[in-house]
């Protein structure tokens, strides 16, 4: 109707390396009336670049891209920005990842396995300045509080840090060394000393064990 302004859309970056995913999210985002794409990209190095001049009133990330880790480019971003909303989108275990992504500073953490209303819910709930989080994080959070943390338990594997995380994924991913460095942006010799830390944490005796150790833990995670 004549004299009434039109509403103000957030706009939603979507940072997603799988064409499939962000164009399903490019579709549902298009339908809502509150919201329009700004942005998207398939690596964390473009969402970078295109952060350098423009902004997003949210920023959706699959924390796995292929170039880096989605919980490195939360840090990027964090450190030009501490106030943009970031919705963490994963097929990995929540209530292993949901921690390290809020530390790095996600505001939200959600499944891409979840309804589409849930993943609406989940931008609107961020948008807000709220946090989002499933019960099943919530309650596991909790427990770290007030320090009963049984059902997570402090497994060797959540000893690791995010980096060294990071290079016992990829060598379960079946990547060698130099690829690790490549990826990662490392030189050899700090990758190798991330593996004897890892070998040290997880009390693994040689490299075969090592990549034997890793590749479980892939297969695992990715279930």
């Amino acid at each position: 109707m004549p004299g009434f302004a039109k509403k103000k859309k957030h706009s939603v970056m979507i940072v997603e390396d799988h064409s499939i995913v962000r164009m399903g999210l490019c579709m549902l985002i298009s339908q809502l009336d509150d919201m329009s794409i700004c942005q998207e990209v398939d690596s964390g190095d473009k969402a970078l670049e295109y952060l350098k001049n423009n902004k997003a009133d949210v920023i959706i990330v699959d924390i796995s891209l292929n170039d880096m880790n989605g919980i490195d480019l939360i840090k990027y971003i964090r450190r030009t920005d501490q106030k943009v909303p970031i919705l963490v989108l994963s097929v990995f275990d929540e209530t292993f990842y949901a921690d390290r992504s809020f530390a790095a500073g996600a505001t939200g953490y959600i499944m891409k396995q979840e309804a589409s209303d849930v993943i609406v819910k989940a931008i609107r709930t961020v948008i807000a300045g709220e946090i989002y989080a499933s019960e099943k994080i919530r309650n596991q959070l909790l427990k770290k509080v007030i320090g009963k943390n049984d059902e997570a338990g402090e497994t060797r594997i959540s000893t690791l840090t995010d980096r060294e995380l990071q290079v016992f994924e990829l060598i379960g991913s079946g990547h060698e060394t130099k690829q690790i460095a490549s990826i990662l942006r490392l030189s050899i010799k700090t990758v190798d000393t991330y593996r004897e830390h890892i070998k040290e944490k997880l009390n693994l005796k040689n490299a075969t064990e090592l990549i034997q150790h890793a590749s479980q833990w892939e297969l695992t995670r990715r279930k």
